[in-house]
């Protein structure tokens, strides 16, 4: 049986790894810091699927979430990645 990627699924937006070089300058277009952005863990089926292309994503890595609707059209969203259980 071969291994379902979440990515391909035509319900799940894209997500891609930002960066390093690139997080300053995303920082300072949405004029906000690193710690206010809303937060992923890092076991989530998206996160562990950019590992696989990737390799490890630590903690405090920023992911850009790009979401399509036919009433809103393409949205952009930004979370950063962290391992602590979310309460």
């Amino acid at each position: 049986m071969s291994k379902f990627n979440v990515l391909h699924h035509e319900l799940v937006p894209e997500h891609y790894l930002v960066d390093e070089k690139d997080e300053s300058s995303i920082l300072k277009k949405l004029q906000t810091e690193k710690s206010k952005l809303p937060k992923i863990n890092v076991t989530d089926p998206a996160i562990k699927a950019l590992m696989e292309l990737h390799g490890d994503i630590g903690p405090n890595r920023i992911i850009k979430i790009v979401r399509k609707n036919p009433n809103v059209g393409i949205t952009e969203y930004y979370r950063i990645t962290a391992s602590e259980v979310f309460k």
